[in-house]
């Protein structure tokens, strides 16, 4: 076992029926993360995934769902969390008999940049005929840097990336002239940039796909998101690609969108679309469905398109808004009006005003927020949850341990729908942000810049040895000290004020101890049992009509 990792230790077998076009393969954070002794403490803490990070982006269901609508077959390999279950399983066995046209890694968030580079290297010998294709908003960043490997072979660049990756599937299949792949980096140089559509609603979730190829290859664990998915099937729909806001420490920033990613953002996604991927979802699972991204950012009017769809078609499992700052009493009664259960998510990351403006939340003060809590908590909303983080411009260790002063305010004050979680940024600042690129400016102090450089602190054996970043008002181990420090005390005032049971606290004393996280991660989900979380009949309708779609119908076309 190694901290924070569970490592099962049965044989698992994976069968294929058919060849892919294209595989998708997810990679482990760090590959060899079974041999190693890794503390990786509380860096997962607040994500449904481990520090291996094997939840895969949701843009390999986007991608895979536009390719197949061309005729193409793709397969999704969740690598990472069939390493996790199995010490016997050996992912060069599985990795030697696979034969796409393409293979195809994902590199959005900067943690898998030890593991991806190490799978595309094992790739690369395994197959040194298949190409490799590389994509992810790190991967965009890193664009110029991650081509110089000798195991990559294309890098697409940007967020909405399906008509280049048709574009290159089709070269490699033809004339391989990839200077006509629009966003490509290759090894003859760096492409054009494409026109962006104005909407995501061409690039829908394609659930049909994960479904069928569970039956087609026999094989469950490969399409599932992350490991404890089975037992808690929280979905989300992405209703936008980039952001309005400026935080200072996000690589999704408008600031950092602006700086290194094509085209321009934010791209929304239409209020029908978001309707129906919401009723879709629906009919497999119970569980929570939660928004990414504040619907505020496209506007009025589209909040007010979005709810009315999702008034027309209403769901009963619980709907999750994020919103980035205090939600206003009009925004909460028009939700509460249109949505039949929901929830919401708010990041005030500290109690304190100046340390907030430091971030790039300066208009998101105290007194709005505590206006809306109490909106909030005197509407329909079933559940709340506030965001804290440690790590932060202008944040002391006094001034993190004052946060938790101010959530046993909030705890005394409302019921137990309210609960907050703290976390350690980390274990990086993204690139691209203007944390990164005006660290100096920011009161922060780096320690990488390059990808290689964000490799080698992956390597280190402890989560404070990993983080790429200190400030001018605490190093790296007074992060940690206050980290642990304010955690402990969250856990105390969680269980004397309801937010969790004994058992759970009890849990998160042990596990402090032992591997360093400071979560008990059942609070993230709501409780519900296995049989009781899907819609069994849903999904047996969504597989026929897969296999009607993309089985039977072409069969009988040929």
């Amino acid at each position: 076992m190694r901290a924070g990792i569970v490592v099962r230790r049965f044989p698992l077998y994976v069968f294929s029926v058919s060849r892919p076009d294209l595989i998708f393969i997810h990679a482990p954070s760090i590959y060899d993360f079974r041999d190693r002794k890794i503390f990786f403490g509380p860096l997962s803490d607040v994500i449904p995934s481990s520090p291996i990070f094997e939840m895969y982006p949701v843009g390999f269901l986007t991608l895979g769902a536009y390719l197949r609508r061309q005729g193409y077959k793709v397969r999704i390999i969740n690598l990472a969390l069939l390493m996790m279950r199995s010490r016997r399983f050996r992912p060069e066995k599985l990795l030697a008999k696979l034969r796409p046209k393409l293979f195809g890694i994902d590199l959005h968030w900067l943690p898998h940049a030890q593991g991806s580079i190490e799978v595309a290297r094992l790739l690369k010998k395994l197959h040194p005929e298949i190409p490799i294709v590389f994509g992810g908003i790190s991967a965009t960043y890193y664009h110029d840097e991650l081509i110089r490997e000798p195991s990559v072979d294309f890098v697409l660049r940007g967020t909405l990336t399906e008509p280049s990756l048709l574009a290159l599937i089709r070269e490699i299949e033809g004339d391989k002239r990839f200077e006509r792949v629009p966003d490509l980096t290759w090894k003859g140089g760096v492409n054009r940039v494409s026109s962006r559509p104005a909407s995501l609603d061409e690039y829908p979730l394609d659930l049909g796909m994960m479904a069928g190829s569970v039956v087609r290859h026999l094989d469950f664990w490969s399409n599932v998101p992350f490991h404890s998915w089975w037992r808690h099937p929280i979905t989300a729909v992405f209703t936008v690609k980039g952001c309005m806001r400026g935080c200072v420490t996000c690589g999704a920033s408008s600031a950092s969108f602006r700086r290194f990613m094509p085209a321009r953002h934010p791209i929304l996604r239409g209020a029908g679309a978001i309707a129906k991927e919401v009723n879709e979802l629906a009919t497999i699972t119970r569980a929570p469905i939660f928004f990414v991204g504040d619907l505020r950012d496209g506007g009025d009017a589209y909040v007010s398109e979005v709810l009315a769809a999702l008034a027309k078609s209403p769901v009963s499992n619980r709907i999750v808004f994020e919103f980035f700052d205090p939600p206003s009493a009009e925004l909460i009664a028009r939700i509460d009006g249109a949505v039949r259960r929901w929830g919401a998510e708010l990041s005030p990351e500290s109690h304190d005003e100046s340390v907030r403006a430091l971030m790039g939340k300066a208009t998101f003060t105290n007194a709005r927020m505590n206006e809306s809590i109490d909106l909030l908590m005197r509407s329909r909303c079933e559940q709340l949850d506030l965001f804290y983080m440690v790590g932060l411009p202008g944040q002391t260790h006094a001034s993190v341990l004052a946060t938790v002063d101010s959530i046993e305010d909030l705890f005394r004050r409302y019921d137990r729908r309210l609960s907050a979680f703290m976390t350690p940024m980390g274990p990086f600042i993204d690139p691209g942000s203007d944390g990164f690129e005006q660290a100096e400016n920011r009161g922060y102090i780096l320690r990488a810049r390059t990808l290689a450089e964000h490799r080698a602190l992956l390597e280190a054996r402890d989560w404070e040895s990993m983080l790429n970043y200190e400030t001018r008002w605490m190093t790296r181990r007074e992060i940690v000290s206050s980290t642990y420090e304010a955690g402990s005390r969250l856990n105390d005032l969680k269980e004397r004020y309801g937010r969790i049971d004994r058992k759970q606290a009890a849990r998160v004393r042990a596990h402090l101890r032992s591997n360093g996280t400071i979560i008990d991660k059942s609070e993230l989900f709501p409780p519900g049992a296995f049989l009781r979380n899907f819609r069994i009949g849903g999904i047996l309708r969504l597989l026929w009509r897969d296999t009607a779609r993309h089985v039977l119908r072409p069969l009988t076309t040929r």
